[in-house]
C-alpha cells in the first residue's frame, strides 16, 4: 500500500475516494517526470499529505520549470474511440476527480 493510500485511509475517505487520490497523485506525478523532468529521472519529488477536519491535502513538489496548465488546450471527449490519442487525460482527470487541483510557482522557481 502507498503512502496516499494510508494517508486517505486514514482521513475516513472511501475506496472510491481512495482511489481518485492515487489516481490523481499518479497523473500528477507522471506528467511532472514525463514532462518537468523529460522522462529522465534526473529530478525529484516531494509528496506531503496532510489530514484534514473535512478531508485530505496532497501537494507534490519539484524543482522543474514551472508548469502553466491554463497553456493547454481541453481535451475533445466526444472523439470517435479509434481517434483518441493514448494521452493528454491527466490534468482534466485530475480536476474531474479532486474537488481542488492548484498549480503554484515557488519563489525558487520549483512547482507546488
Amino acid at each position: 500500500m502507498s503512502l496516499v493510500q494510508q494517508v486517505a485511509r486514514s482521513a475516513c475517505l472511501d475506496e472510491r475516494e481512495v482511489y481518485a487520490v492515487q489516481l490523481a497523485v499518479d497523473e500528477a506525478c507522471t506528467n511532472i517526470i514525463e514532462h518537468a523532468y523529460h522522462g529522465e529521472g534526473v529530478g525529484d519529488i516531494e509528496c506531503s499529505c496532510n489530514v484534514l477536519k473535512d478531508g485530505l491535502k496532497v501537494v507534490l513538489s519539484d524543482r522543474a520549470s514551472p508548469f502553466h496548465p491554463e497553456a493547454m488546450a481541453e481535451p475533445v471527449l466526444n472523439t470517435p474511440l479509434e481517434e483518441v490519442k493514448p494521452r493528454g487525460l491527466g490534468i482534466y482527470l485530475m480536476r474531474k476527480m479532486m474537488d481542488h487541483v492548484e498549480f503554484e510557482e515557488s519563489p525558487n522557481g520549483a512547482t507546488a
